[in-house]
């Protein structure tokens, strides 16, 4: 596993990570991390690694844009003096351009969406051991779907960005991808976004898997 004793994790990003966890900063017992991937990630640690003592930080913050978590990177996430960061974000970049077709102001194209992502990652990647870059998703397997073509451009940026900045990367719609050759989407959650336990599972093993965990240690 890559994280080691008394290392930092501070997971950032939009409502799926934040999952009403305690503020400034969501950390610590009960459902301070929220009720979310991170608070399974936190069970997971604790369970299989007693030995290390690695604390886990979520400021996800509902509704965030990447324009919104850029705007308070600096105070939620560098200010925390992290060892590792996890970046989860572009969700609503693309849906409010669904949900909400006429408030241009609040749309995050591709273009500012990349820009954001890079600034975030660059400013922080040199004071880290780590970053891990878990790509946005919709739950809507027909890859001919509207928001799932526009969703599925926002991921390769997120690839590409890891590739060229030599983060750990996740492709949580790949993920999501093959869950669904055996579960329907409303399995886990009916907006095809916000996930149930059962959804924040699968991402919290994907997370875990990309960190080299060791299931069966």
């Amino acid at each position: 596993m890559i994280f080691e004793h008394l290392d930092r994790i501070v997971f950032t990003g939009d409502s799926v990570t934040d999952m009403q966890r305690a503020r400034p900063v969501g950390e610590g017992l009960f459902d301070n991390l929220g009720h979310g991937y991170v608070r399974v990630i936190d069970n997971m640690l604790n369970a299989w690694y007693p030995e290390c003592a690695i604390r886990i930080s979520n400021t996800g913050t509902d509704g965030n844009t990447s324009r919104d978590l850029k705007a308070r990177f600096q105070t939620d996430v560098i200010d925390l003096n992290p060892d590792w960061v996890s970046i989860c974000i572009g969700i609503n970049d693309v849906w409010r351009q669904f949900d909400s077709p006429s408030l241009i102001d609040s749309h995050v194209f591709t273009e500012e969406y990349e820009t954001n992502l890079e600034e975030m990652i660059v400013s922080v990647k040199d004071q880290v051991k780590g970053i891990i870059i878990m790509s946005p998703y919709y739950m809507e397997p027909n890859k001919n779907d509207p928001m799932r073509k526009c969703m599925d451009q926002y991921v390769s940026i997120c690839k590409r960005l890891a590739e060229k900045h030599t983060c750990r990367f996740i492709d949580l719609q790949a993920v999501f991808d093959e869950y669904f050759n055996y579960r329907h989407s409303t399995y886990i959650a009916w907006d095809r976004v916000h996930p149930n336990q059962v959804g924040a599972t699968v991402i919290a093993k994907a997370f875990l898997e990309a960190c080299e965990f060791e299931f069966f240690k």
